[in-house]
């Protein structure tokens, strides 16, 4: 049985309704796809606290998390990601990557010309309707 993994993501949207883009780096795994920023839930962490946390080391600002938009269950070939993906913005200091290899703020529109990591794309689809 293949190891699963709880991570969390955030949609985080600007003023002008366009939503936080991040590029992984080529040093991550699944390199040069897009995902929305968020990590892996630690033991004892809430989802929301996990995120919180990991935009904070990934973009060095601070957000606010919402409702959850999408539940995620997708099998990579050597492990089973389960991701939960939240609505949040950003309460202080402005996104800088310095873990993924660029940002971008994108219209809803636009999401579906990115190459996303495969467990982001039902919550693109989400967002698209």
């Amino acid at each position: 049985m293949k190891k699963q993994i709880k991570v969390v993501g955030a949609v985080i949207r600007n003023n002008e309704n366009r939503i936080l883009c991040a590029l992984r780096s080529p040093e991550m795994s699944l390199p040069n796809v897009w995902e929305f920023p968020g990590g892996k839930i630690e033991k004892g962490e809430r989802p929301e606290e996990t995120l919180v946390r990991e935009v904070y080391e990934e973009l060095g600002c601070e957000i606010e998390v919402f409702e959850l938009v999408e539940d995620v269950l997708h099998e990579y070939p050597s492990i089973v990601v389960n991701l939960l993906t939240y609505e949040a913005r950003i309460k202080t200091g402005r996104p800088v990557p310095n873990e993924h290899a660029k940002l971008a703020w994108k219209k809803i529109s636009e999401l579906e010309e990115l190459e996303w990591a495969p467990a982001d794309i039902p919550t693109v689809e989400n967002l698209m309707k």
